[in-house]
């Protein structure tokens, strides 16, 4: 299982880009929620809000999730893959069972 952490400009881009991963197969599970960014930009402090997409889905895919992503948004955004030691077997399964799993990681 792998879990990416995404980040975006707002709600709708979170849920296109959530919807389009799921309709795909590319995810079992997405949430999003605001959150406040705060950042140094050309010597600056800057405070706005953003949005978090988590992602859930099998090992493999991020190829094509930072692909899909690109077809929503063209600015740079923060996309961190993030590997659990474990789950819980019941979500494990649903997973299993929703999206494919790949042997040969791209």
């Amino acid at each position: 299982m792998q879990i990416y952490y995404i980040t975006l400009n707002n709600q709708e881009e979170a849920r296109l880009i959530g919807r389009a991963l799921l309709e795909q197969q590319l995810a079992v599970c997405v949430n999003w929620f605001p959150i406040t960014c705060a950042y140094r930009w050309q010597g600056e402090i800057t405070e706005e809000g953003e949005v978090a997409l988590i992602v859930k889905t099998q090992a493999g895919y991020r190829v094509k999730i930072e692909q899909l992503i690109s077809q929503h948004i063209s600015y740079t955004n923060f996309i961190a893959e993030i590997s659990p030691t474990s789950i819980n077997q019941k979500f494990q399964d649903w997973l299993n069972a929703e999206v494919p799993v790949i042997l040969f990681h791209e």
